[in-house]
């Protein structure tokens, strides 16, 4: 079952296409990344799920129900966290709780005062006292703390500082394990998603580049150099940062599949030396998005 499905969903500001025709999956159970450049879409897809801007085309499905038809009994099954999230600053941590809790019929009050000593939020502080840090705990305790199907977050750990990106990472990962949650999390710190999330999706100027586990998509691409290659070879589809410096090609290799791929590298390049090394989430998404950049740049050069 997929908690999240879009349909050739696209949305325009004005002449402008923020997201095109974009078909995302997200199963039950998964913590699926979404990852993209500036402006590739990843806010507005999620503004999209979340009710808050209308598609221009395409469907957006969110808990089996069209997003523009989200009610309260869908909403009380859902978490949302962004980084331009408004709190009422003038309410304490404490009675921010105490105001949402009512709200929901699954509000788990161990699980509240476990996050509470977690995230060491001072409880009689007003919100508008709180560090940005601070405030990003409060809002995930808060989005937490009733155990939603669906947790969304938008840049949750954008300006914070490593200490409380670890605090809020090691929050997230302790209450996923601990139940059926769905978890959706668009951020540019790839570092601290990749310890998060089993799914990636990666959004570049608003299409669609890759949705898969992060094991297979680990798994298939390989930054490999070979040694001593015939001269003329030239780059195949599938490579990416396709080099040559005398007798040294390297590139990335976008659809390796272990022994088959190494077997007809060697058939291709005889008494060449290679090498094929694991790549990082990071390092993929770096590669994907300089790729798409010169791409772009050839394109308005042409």
């Amino acid at each position: 079952m997929n908690i999240i499905e879009t349909h050739q969903l696209t949305r325009r500001y004005g002449r402008t296409e923020a997201v095109h025709e974009l078909g995302l999956a997200v199963p039950a159970g998964s913590v699926c990344a979404l990852l993209g450049p500036n402006g590739a879409g990843k806010t507005t897809t999620i503004k999209v799920l979340m009710n808050l801007l209308a598609p221009t085309a395409g469907e957006a499905r969110v808990l089996g129900v069209d997003a523009r038809r989200l009610g309260p009994a869908q909403l009380a099954q859902i978490g949302y966290v962004s980084e331009n999230q408004q709190l009422p600053r003038w309410m304490s941590v404490r009675q921010l709780l105490d105001y949402c809790r009512p709200l929901y019929p699954t509000w788990d009050r161990e699980l509240e005062r476990r996050l509470l000593v977690q995230f060491a939020l001072p409880e009689s502080r007003r919100l508008g006292e709180l560090s940005r840090g601070m405030l990003m705990k409060a809002a995930l305790l808060a989005s937490l703390a009733y155990r939603p199907r669906l947790l969304v977050l938008d840049e949750p750990f954008s300006g914070l500082d490593a200490l409380v990106r670890e605090e809020l990472v090691r929050g997230l990962l302790e209450v996923s394990t601990a139940g059926d949650w769905t978890v959706l999390v668009s951020s540019h710190d790839i570092d601290e998603v990749e310890r998060l999330c089993d799914r990636v999706a990666v959004l570049q100027a608003g299409r669609l580049r890759f949705n898969e586990p992060a094991e297979s998509l680990l798994a298939r691409f390989r930054r490999v150099e070979i040694l001593n290659a015939a001269e003329g070879a030239v780059a195949e589809p599938g490579w990416l940062k396709w080099e040559r410096a005398g007798s040294l090609m390297s590139f990335v290799e976008t659809g390796y599949a272990g022994d088959p791929t190494e077997r007809a590298w060697r058939e291709r390049f005889p008494g060449a030396t290679l090498s094929a090394q694991p790549m990082s989430l990071r390092e993929i998404f770096l590669t994907l998005a300089r790729t798409e950049r010169a791409q772009a740049r050839k394109g308005a050069a042409a």
